[in-house]
């Protein structure tokens, strides 16, 4: 080969791969690895960030979300390098996430990529059940006790069922042993609790003032158990 073949050669085989090398789109997933998750919004913002090569048609990339069989499209800035939008999802614990674009070469040729190969796992974050309650005992004793109620909700599951509750004192000092002798749980066992619903279970004193700590058993995998705090008091 001559001198000059080599050359042409070399010359027509970089320009090939330099143009290759300008065709292609950079997506960079900027979504957080977890949200708190929140059934009454129910959307939770996916982010992302563009960086296209220089054969990329200007205004021609387009960015889509991917979630099992959902596509929804996102929004891009006036650059068209800062990507957002919102998902849909309830009562679930975590949703998968891909990232789509789509984009043409110089106004001819159409060209995607799904990133990444395998999909995200974004997790929703279940907020912790209520921690303490007070229950307003003013006013004369009513047959059979003091009765009021705990609310529990939850968010990342269909259903929650409370298996077992009881009252355990909040310490073993003799005053607080027998303050939590007055209190019983009086809803019957178990109790379901829909995604999203705000759901009571009841209790009961005999005394004016009691606390104890109700200590409740659940099959929701974030949290299998857990203690309320529960203080019966005169307002």
């Amino acid at each position: 080969m001559s001198k000059g073949s080599a050359f042409t050669t070399f010359f027509i085989g970089g320009a090939v791969a330099a143009a290759l090398g300008g065709c292609d789109v950079q997506v960079h997933d900027q979504t957080p690895d977890q949200y708190p998750a929140n059934h009454d919004v129910g959307m939770y913002e996916i982010k992302a960030t563009v960086a296209p090569d220089a054969l990329v048609s200007p205004g021609s990339v387009y960015v889509f979300g991917l979630s099992g069989k959902q596509k929804f499209e996102l929004s891009g800035n006036r650059t068209g390098t800062e990507w957002h939008g919102m998902y849909s999802i309830r009562c679930q614990p975590q949703f998968p996430l891909q990232l789509l674009a789509i984009w043409k070469l110089q106004g001819l040729t159409t060209k995607e990529k799904v990133v990444p190969e395998q999909p995200r796992e974004i997790k929703l974050v279940e907020q912790e059940p209520t921690k303490e309650a007070t229950i307003d005992t003013s006013g004369k004793s009513p047959k059979g006790g003091w009765t009021g109620a705990v609310k529990y909700r939850f968010s990342t599951q269909q259903n929650t069922q409370i298996s077992s509750a009881h009252i355990e004192p909040v310490s073993q000092d003799p005053a607080d042993v027998k303050a939590a002798k007055d209190i019983s749980v009086t809803s019957p066992m178990p109790v379901d609790i829909p995604c999203g619903v705000p759901t009571e279970v009841t209790l009961t004193s005999t005394a004016q003032h009691a606390q104890g700590n109700l200590v409740v058993d659940s099959n929701n995998p974030a949290y299998p158990h857990w203690t309320t705090k529960v203080v019966f008091a005169p307002k």
